[in-house]
């Protein structure tokens, strides 16, 4: 259906993750481009990238200021990257007659629901993070363009840095953690979230929302809902950590950005239309933790003792 796909942001979880099953889609070209190569910061260095490459039939913009504590700080950064690149990105894709495929987040809405949030919702994001990501679809759905806006939560992988890769390190140096027990969501594992977004590039059949004239918003997510202290149990108990969790309230833990209490998001659309079957997280959690230990494996890094707990052989590195 599509030839050439431009993947920006390969240096992140998404972009290595849409790496590694790239394989598994022989029809598709995909190009990966990282920081050095397209600077989402500056307005220059992308125009320039564009000008300098022959059109793609689709881009999917995987990069993303995602330090939602820094962007407090730091608004102006965070607008640049979330706002007015994808902005000029959805201007390039009109221009070019490219699909857009761009990833949004949770944090657009402020968590005040009690059920799982559907993409037609009141969106009013209570951080300079969501803040600078509702900017940027707002654009993107002004722009013209025909593309697609995949909100999604809790993201984790085997690659960089996320929650259960620190979780897996304290839990190497700690007796016990504090995790928070009153923010609930659901995780979302790289790879899963991977294979959706490149659903909207395989057979048209089964990818309706590819052909769309505009922009359509999507949800995306794994199944079933926990906290963040259930999802530090799941990740102990499936990697037999002894480390003890003890269940805090938010106010424990003040952070500089407000997070929303309740991030759940509602599937139903992206399963209609795509026809894809979502994994429940906890299932998807088993799948990257079996990664962390084969790349471990394959690196040679297990010159560890019997005795040593499978958390010390994540966290030496």
């Amino acid at each position: 259906m599509f030839e050439r796909v431009l993947v920006i942001g390969k240096n992140g979880q998404l972009g290595q993750s849409l790496q590694k099953i790239a394989a598994e889609y022989e029809h598709l070209e995909l190009e990966f481009v990282g920081r050095d190569q397209l600077d989402l910061s500056c307005a220059n260095a992308v125009r320039q990238f564009f000008r300098a490459v022959q059109p793609y039939s689709v881009i999917i913009n995987a990069a993303a200021y995602t330090a939602v504590d820094k962007a407090e700080s730091e608004p102006a950064l965070a607008d640049r990257i979330n706002h007015l690149a994808v902005r000029q990105l959805a201007e390039i894709a009109s221009e070019q007659d490219a699909f857009l495929l761009h990833v949004s987040t949770d944090y657009v809405f402020d968590g005040r629901s009690y059920r799982p949030w559907l993409e037609t919702d009141p969106v009013a994001p209570v951080n300079e993070y969501g803040r600078s990501k509702l900017a940027g679809e707002r654009a993107m759905l002004a722009s013209g363009c025909r593309g697609a806006i995949v909100r999604t939560s809790w993201v984790y992988s085997e690659f960089g840095n996320n929650f259960v890769k620190t979780m897996l390190r304290l839990g190497g140096e700690r007796e016990e953690l504090g995790v928070i027990f009153d923010q609930v969501g659901t995780p979302t594992y790289a790879t899963d979230l991977a294979r959706a977004l490149l659903a909207f590039l395989g057979d048209p059949a089964s990818a309706e929302g590819a052909d769309q004239a505009d922009v359509e918003l999507y949800h995306y997510s794994n199944e079933g809902i926990c906290s963040w202290y259930d999802f530090a149990l799941a990740i102990f108990e499936l990697t037999q950590v002894d480390c003890r969790v003890n269940p805090i309230e938010t106010r424990a833990y003040p952070t500089p950005a407000a997070r929303p209490h309740y991030s759940v998001l509602n599937k139903s659309k992206i399963r209609q239309q795509l026809g894809i079957t979502v994994p429940y997280w906890r299932d998807s959690l088993k799948a990257c933790r079996d990664e962390l230990v084969r790349n471990h494996v394959k690196s040679s890094i297990f010159s560890l003792q019997p005795q040593q707990s499978l958390a010390n052989q994540l966290s030496c590195r």
